[in-house]
């Protein structure tokens, strides 16, 4: 059921998981057409847990293959971070602007993104999925503490 034009869904996807996939496929049904941004720098440093931000394209457009509504894009934040290296939100919104325009539904699973949301994409409704880790009861950093073996059965 198409309830929106346009959606956004973005994310590090450090690494892309089920419950990624999952918030796509809801916002692929609820909306005409949805952007799946990757956000990435190059300053993210290595770790034992790192995925280049080549790998994690790669994975994206492979995953956004499979909607047909679903389209890839991204944004190198490098030079967007705060002076202690982490995201500035609001200097990434307006190239989020660029991609998509205003969309009318912004999807993600944190409801704590709410205030933000309001304030970069003003009409647009923040949809929640998957909170309470219901249907796929895992997030990134829990998956990114695993062993490789445990890991791998909830990476996409």
């Amino acid at each position: 059921m198409t309830e929106f034009d346009t959606g956004m869904f973005g994310g590090k996807f450090m690494p892309l998981h089920r419950g990624h996939k999952y918030c796509i496929e809801v916002a692929s049904e609820e909306c005409r057409t949805v952007y799946a941004i990757l956000f990435f720098a190059y300053s993210e440093g290595i770790r034992e847990d790192y995925i280049s931000p080549e790998r994690r394209w790669e994975r994206l457009c492979e995953l956004c293959r499979e909607f047909g509504n679903v389209f890839p894009a991204r944004i190198d934040i490098s030079g967007m971070l705060t002076p202690d290296g982490r995201e500035d939100w609001d200097r990434e919104t307006p190239e989020v602007l660029k991609i998509c325009g205003r969309p009318d539904a912004v999807y993600s699973s944190e409801p704590s993104y709410g205030d933000y949301f309001a304030r970069a994409y003003p009409g647009a409704v923040h949809r929640i999925v998957d909170a309470g880790r219901k249907a796929v009861p895992i997030n990134g950093t829990e998956i990114r503490g695993m062993n490789p073996k445990e890991r791998m059965k909830w990476i996409i």
